[in-house]
């Protein structure tokens, strides 16, 4: 029995099914250190206003706990502005 030329599917080795090429997928905009960046300055700037306007009232570690709180709201909504169309 020869095998010849058959192959595994059957199909003509023209035929160009095994050979097509994926897509290039487009570059994303997303940058991770970027978003971190982001999310950390913001974090300090409302660390920094709470402790400034707690100081201000009278306590200073109360207002860094607030800012805290605040930033951490703050810094995700940033991140999120900015890179909801990079994914």
């Amino acid at each position: 029995m020869s095998v010849g030329n058959r192959c595994v599917t059957r199909l003509p080795v023209s035929s160009g099914i095994l050979a097509r090429l994926m897509p290039v997928a487009s570059p994303s905009s997303f940058d991770p250190a970027g978003a971190g960046g982001l999310l950390l300055g913001v974090l300090v700037l409302c660390i920094g206003l709470g402790v400034l306007i707690g100081w201000l009232a009278g306590g200073a570690g109360i207002g860094a706990l607030l800012g805290s709180v605040v930033g951490i709201v703050a810094g995700t909504f940033a991140v999120y502005r900015r890179y909801r169309g990079a994914i």
